[in-house]
This record gives structure tokens, C-alpha cells and sequence, in this order.
């Protein structure tokens, strides 16, 4: 079975207040026939780019994911499309301006 494609449906800034504190912006995407919404692309303390998959938080304060990814493999190859669909530079955390 092949891989489901993966698209970028919309892509949102964060202010420049987040972007100081990491958080660079909001991801919509289409992987196949779904549309998952919520994840954040975010600059670690040590310059690495990441994304954050939405969850929600219980009375006990544990975090229960909506989705994410099933791995690290499958985080990394995630990471990487999306990053190479935003034209950033995973390593240099660099922007090519699309």
C-alpha cells in the first residue's frame, strides 16, 4: 500500500511575542483523505525545529494525544515533509520564502 500523501492546507504565523518564545506557527494538513488540524511548528531551546501534535489534558493532568505520530521513524519522515512543503530547512531552520 503506498504512503498517503501529505499537503499543506494552511499555515498561520505566530506573533511575534511566540515566535520569541518558540512557538513559529499553526499547521492544517491533508495526509490523504484527512484534514488534521492543531499542530504548532516550534524552535526547541536548542535551535531544532519541531512540531507539537494537539492533545487534550485530563483532570489529573495527563496528556492524552488526538493524533500523532506512531514513532520516532514515522515523526522524523512527518517532520520532513512538512518542512520540505514549508520549504524550511529542518537542520538550518531556514525559511526559502514560500
Amino acid at each position: 500500500m503506498a504512503e498517503p500523501s501529505l499537503r499543506i492546507r494552511s499555515w498561520v504565523r505566530a506573533s511575534d511575542q511566540d515566535i520569541r518564545t518558540g512557538l513559529l506557527g499553526f499547521l492544517s494538513v491533508f495526509i490523504g483523505p484527512l484534514v488534521l488540524d492543531g499542530i504548532t511548528l516550534r524552535r526547541t531551546a536548542s535551535g531544532r525545529l519541531t512540531l507539537s501534535f494537539p492533545a487534550r489534558t485530563d483532570r489529573a493532568g495527563r496528556k492524552h494525544s488526538y493524533f500523532r505520530p506512531a514513532d520516532d521513524a514515522a515523526r522524523v519522515a512527518i517532520e520532513a515533509a512538512i518542512f520540505e512543503a514549508l520549504g524550511i530547512g529542518a537542520e538550518e531552520g531556514q525559511h526559502d520564502g514560500r
